[in-house]
């Protein structure tokens, strides 16, 4: 028989900390923002617009799985929402139920949501990687209890396919685009040596965790020097507003081996970054710049290309480029997939209704009209 228990404080979580890791290493396609350490600073850092709702399965004397979620207020044009959904918060790309029984997890989980007093005006489960791992089960969790599954694509994601060769791939791309990194490269050469330097500690546990701050650091002064310093998004490395809450998540992801830093430098000169995570041979692109001065020389391509080089001889699965800036990755890619939502607009929240008329009117609005 089964049983879930839900768990509303952050302090409440530590005793599942074992458990949470060990269902993670059994989770499909799992990544670094489904850890316990990403959930906990995440909600400790927005504790003023959310409240935690981490759902435990239990079954057969054992934890099945465990539904992170979270209620967030959000801001809309027909006012402040209760959405219940991932915690998340668009950093990444994926997400859904943590351990080896995905299903049962989340049908069990939205079961009890279902069954409790509602303090959300939404459902919206978001960052759902409907092609890649869950194929349909989180719109049949929903409608088996009762709620609505409205589709739709929350944004588009750009893969790397690195389990092959780097030959193959490479080979993959066309004489006149391998010739153009060629000529990148060499007249970057003529200002100095190019020096690239990846940085994947192993975890804490098995002698390293080291966070190299210094790295870190020089991440944090080329986002300034990048396009990014005067971005008014308030989500790059630098910015004031999330400054804090990545410098804490660097110091646990380094702790537990799921940091990859790296730099391109010119001499002595860093001239571009990339931030990522990596989790399961799959790496997470988190954030990249470059030098400004640097632009034309194109750095930040020769970094990526020395990155996805190196990823394919580590022996990586995967590098997942995020979603947005896709006619700049293109390129690389080698597939786009769609990052999907599904949404239940609680009937008797009449604020949200507006919300729902206004996504059935545009669905409606976008799709393609038969020819006469």
């Amino acid at each position: 028989m089964s049983a879930c228990i839900e768990i509303n404080r952050l302090e409440d979580l530590e005793k599942y900390r074992l458990r949470w890791r060990m269902l993670l290493n059994q989770t499909r396609h799992a990544n670094y923002f489904q850890s316990l350490d990403w959930l906990q600073t995440y909600v400790r850092h927005h504790a003023d617009r959310l409240r935690l709702r981490v759902i435990v399965v239990e079954g057969g004397g054992e934890t099945l799985g465990i539904l992170p979620l979270v209620v967030e207020r959000e801001p809309t044009k027909v006012g402040t929402v209760r959405v219940l959904t991932y915690p998340m918060g668009n950093w990444g790309a994926f997400y859904g139920p943590i351990g080896p029984n995905p299903t049962a997890t989340l049908a069990l989980g939205l079961a009890h949501i279902q069954r409790t007093r509602r303090d959300w005006d939404m459902i919206d489960l978001r960052w759902v990687d409907r092609q890649g791992c869950d194929h349909g089960r989180t719109p049949a969790a929903m409608r088996c209890n009762g709620f609505q599954a409205m589709q739709g694509v929350w944004d588009q994601v750009g893969l790397i396919d690195t389990s092959g060769s780097w030959h193959d791939y490479w080979m993959s791309h066309s004489d006149r685009w391998r010739n153009k990194l060629r000529r990148c490269r060499s007249k970057l050469a003529e200002l100095g040596e190019i020096r690239y330097v990846r940085y994947r500690p192993l975890a804490a546990a098995d002698g390293e965790g080291d966070p190299r701050w210094d790295l870190y650091d020089t991440c944090e002064t080329l986002a300034r020097r990048s396009w990014q310093g005067a971005s008014t998004t308030g989500n790059t490395l630098s910015h004031d507003e999330v400054r804090s809450f990545l410098r804490e998540i660097h110091a646990l992801a380094s702790k537990s081996g799921n940091v990859d830093i790296n730099l391109l430098y010119v001499g002595d000169r860093p001239v571009a970054f990339a931030y990522n995570y990596h989790c399961q041979g799959e790496v997470f692109g988190l954030r990249t710049g470059y030098d400004a001065d640097f632009a034309r020389q194109g750095v930040g391509k020769i970094l990526l290309g020395s990155m996805i080089q190196d990823s394919f001889l580590r022996g990586d699965r995967l590098i997942n480029l995020g979603a947005g800036h896709l006619e700049y990755k293109r390129h690389w890619l080698t597939s786009i997939v769609e990052s999907c939502r599904y949404t239940h607009f609680a009937n008797t929240a009449v604020r949200v209704q507006a919300l729902r008329v206004k996504r059935l009117v545009r669905d409606l609005m976008s799709r393609p009209t038969k020819a006469a």
